[in-house]
Order: C-alpha cells, then structure tokens, then sequence
C-alpha cells in the first residue's frame, strides 16, 4: 500500500489527536474519510466500482453519436 509522509503543526496535530481518541477511531481511519471526502468534493471517483458507475452515469457528449 502506497504511503506519505505528512506533517502538521502542533495545534493541528492535538485537534486531530483528540478528535480520533473522542470518535474511537485510527490517525489512518480518519485520514482516509477526510481524502475520500476530499475526492468527492471535486467529482472524483473512489475505486473502480465508483468509476464504473460514473462512466455508465455520464451524460453523453453532444456530437456523439451510439454505434
């Protein structure tokens, strides 16, 4: 599995801390809903099955036509 390094400041890092210890979730668990979040916010599918339903959801390009 592919991996980042990322570094907050201090503040951020015990906001973050704190809200994983109050939810009873992973440092990992929160990171992935925030980038899939993120990923949603700008119409990006997440995994292939969302790729497949947005390529079957996609309006068709006008000028184009069906074979």
């Amino acid at each position: 599995m592919p991996g980042k390094r990322v570094q907050f400041d201090e503040e951020t890092w015990q906001a973050i801390d704190g809200l994983a210890t109050r939810l009873g979730k992973s440092f990992q668990e929160l990171a992935d809903e925030a980038f899939k979040d993120l990923l949603t916010k700008h119409q990006q599918p997440v995994g292939l099955k969302a790729a497949l339903k947005e390529s079957i959801a996609a309006p068709e390009k006008p000028g184009r036509k069906k074979p």
